[in-house]
């Protein structure tokens, strides 16, 4: 794992198995974002069994195996929908691809796990919405930010706990690595891609509904632009969006290609959440000056003022939260209406930053 490369970051942690081995199987399909290796990880230390990969791409399918040894290499996409024993496939297909597969996957009677941006159309959305009301199957989706950070994880926990009490307030820093000698063709498409909102501005919303328990939000203002990068004239380096979310609450995201060179991981994520009685900042992958990687919460209440190292002590529960809502269907780790709010309101914002002004 790169912590200093977003496209390579794929977070690993202690084996919390909640299942036994082939009580809950899936495959990997559509490797085109390096995050299939984090939702395969996931999956794998919450007791998952890989069964399963198939990509059009050999290497990209022989470096897969060289990770995963133990997974079976699949002729076709359609031997993966045919395969009765499967649970679930999970996916990270160019973005603009993610919705269709995930309609073949549903249509096999199967759940998806996608990588985020789930989709970059709200035809796509309403599509899958749709399938999934009629099949009552499941469109589960990759909020790596939060579902995959320790921190960022925690903070929920304090703020369920009652810690800061109501929220009023989410402030969300979104800064990651370009990369671009790394990057594929597609990812500097706007077609394929979506926009810097639909994509990662789809994490930030998923927090904030998390964090300030909204159903709900209606957006301020949203905008986009290519700041520094004009020999890649499609891609949005630099956007920043307002909401206000049914309960009152307020938020405010800025998403950027802009970390620079010298910072040891690929982006200084930042969350700070305001609360009645408390305060959080939480700090995903640095804590400046001071120690890289980090996962570092700072709490400050009524009664105390402390910090949370949480690096390899809170781990990654929604991985097997998943898992048991998959064989249980249930919604513990994510409702599926939550899922389908968040890309909702971040394309709705894409679609008002690309708006002529």
């Amino acid at each position: 794992m790169s912590i200093g490369d977003g496209a390579s970051y794929a977070p690993t942690g202690e084996q919390r198995s909640v299942v036994s081995p082939g009580e809950f199987n899936f495959a990997a399909a559509f490797l085109d974002h390096g995050h299939i290796y984090g939702q395969t990880n996931g999956l794998l230390e919450a007791g998952g069994t890989l069964c399963s990969v198939f990509d059009p791409d050999e290497a990209r399918v022989r470096a897969f195996c060289e990770k995963f040894p133990q997974v079976r290499v699949a002729s076709s996409f359609d031997e993966i929908l045919n395969d009765q024993s499967l649970h679930l496939v999970t996916s990270a297909a160019i973005p603009d691809q993610r919705a269709g597969v995930g309609r073949r996957v549903i249509k096999a009677g199967k759940d998806y796990f996608t990588d985020k941006s789930p989709f970059t159309t709200m035809d796509q959305l309403e599509q899958i919405k749709s399938l999934v009301r009629d099949t009552g199957r499941k469109y589960l989706v990759y909020y790596a930010e939060r579902v995959h950070n320790e921190a960022a994880w925690h903070a929920g926990e304090l703020i369920a706990q009652g810690h800061i009490g109501e929220v009023v307030q989410v402030l969300n820093l979104a800064p990651h690595r370009l990369s671009a000698q790394d990057r594929p063709a597609w990812f500097f498409e706007k077609i394929h891609y979506g926009g810097i909102i639909t994509d990662i501005g789809s994490h930030q919303v998923e927090q904030f509904l998390t964090y300030a328990g909204c159903s709900d939000a209606t957006l301020n203002f949203a905008s986009a632009r290519n700041c520094g990068h004009p020999e890649y004239p499609e891609l949005e380096d630099f956007g920043e969006f307002s909401l206000t979310g049914d309960n009152g609450a307020s938020f405010y995201s800025r998403v950027d290609w802009f970390t620079p060179g010298a910072m040891p991981v690929w982006g200084d994520g930042r969350t700070f959440i305001v609360g009645t009685s408390g305060s959080v900042e939480v700090r995903k992958y640095i804590d400046p000056m001071r120690k890289a990687p980090a996962s570092v919460i700072h709490l400050v209440t009524e009664q105390e003022s402390r910090e949370i190292d949480c690096l390899g002590t809170v781990g990654f529960p929604f991985f097997g939260q998943m898992i048991l809502d998959v064989l249980n269907r249930t919604e513990n780790s994510m409702g599926q209406n939550h899922i389908f709010k968040a890309a909702e309101i971040s394309l709705l914002a894409q679609a008002m930053a690309d708006a002529p002004r």
